[in-house]
């Protein structure tokens, strides 16, 4: 199965590109500006029979976004979750390698692998992990550049039986491919006290 599902990534990442229409559905997520990064927006394509959440599961749980099918269940599996986070670390292959890191000391017995995403504007690179709890997930960590001021990821969880996997995985690499950064000029800096 797990084969099945790398390969299915594959052709998921090429197939998402093909079929990104550069068309977005509208801004998902907003942040105030942040030292020196500027306030942004993100404006994602979200696939039929998906639900957008900006502010209500999504920030009960601490992310900017969450895509969902059907109901809200409150479990990580078949959610897309966007994270926007100021830079930190030097490179974007240096935010992969610290989240392998983490992973693979919180699951030793995982397995990690990686594959670059060709997004039409900014450098991607994914991570599949492979839980010894039979649950994988995909990462996608993205670098708008150094002008955005920060770094964002897309990730979702799945049972590694599912039988639907494919078809999560096509439309979660269209969403990561439709992704887009922006400077968001309707943000304003939070009234001061009197």
């Amino acid at each position: 199965m797990r084969r099945r599902v790398w390969a299915a990534l594959a052709l998921c990442a090429f197939a998402a590109l093909a079929q990104a229409s550069g068309k977005d559905d509208g801004v998902l997520a907003r942040g105030a500006r942040d030292g020196a990064a500027p306030a942004w927006a993100i404006s994602a394509a979200t696939p039929a029979g998906w639900t957008r959440d900006c502010c209500t599961y999504a920030r009960a749980i601490g992310v900017n976004a969450v895509l969902y099918q059907g109901e809200w269940s409150g479990k990580p599996q078949r959610v897309m979750v966007l994270n926007v986070w100021p830079r930190q670390l030097a490179t974007l292959a240096d935010e992969v390698q610290a989240d392998r890191k983490r992973y693979l000391q919180h699951d030793p017995a995982g397995k990690v692998s990686g594959f670059a995403v060709r997004h039409p504007v900014m450098p991607c690179e994914a991570s599949v992990y492979q839980g010894s709890d039979h649950v994988d997930d995909v990462l996608v960590f993205c670098d708008p550049g150094t002008a955005s001021g920060v770094r964002l990821s897309w990730s979702m969880a799945f049972d590694d039986a599912d039988p639907s996997s494919r078809a999560l995985l096509d439309d979660f690499m269209r969403v990561v491919v439709a992704t887009r950064w922006s400077r968001d000029h309707t943000v304003t800096s939070p009234a001061r006290g009197r």
